[in-house]
């Protein structure tokens, strides 16, 4: 099996989803999406982002480039990830003074939190 055949039954699993369920809702034939499943064909891109939407997770999961199936946290790499000017609108893109430390205290909090951000942010 690959290991996109392996995390395609692992979403369809986390959504409680038989085979059948699952060719329904996506709205593929059965034999194609269970040869996706068994590791006998590999779908092309657009396929694999309709199955990450309709099943609630990543292309990334899905691929094996992540192993968080979530898709809430994957923004932080992405180009539209906050930055401080982003931060500062409301203030004419600068941050007040008065404002600074404010932000810097929660952006070290959630970098505690998170620290996996901080080491992906960094590379």
């Amino acid at each position: 099996m690959s290991v996109f055949s392996e995390r395609l039954t692992e979403a369809r699993k986390m959504m409680g989803w038989t085979r059948k369920r699952a060719v329904s809702e996506i709205g593929i034939p059965y034999q194609t999406y269970s040869n996706y499943e068994q590791g006998k064909r590999e779908p092309d891109i657009n396929t694999i982002t309709m199955f990450a939407n309709k099943l609630n997770t990543t292309t990334d999961f899905l691929t094996g480039m992540t192993d968080d199936p979530s898709p809430k946290n994957h923004s932080a790499s992405d180009d539209t990830a906050l930055t401080w000017a982003d931060l500062g609108m409301p203030y004419g893109g600068k941050i007040p003074d008065e404002l600074k430390q404010t932000y810097a205290d929660l952006a070290e909090s959630y970098f505690k939190r998170h620290p996996e951000m901080l080491n992906k942010n960094n590379k």
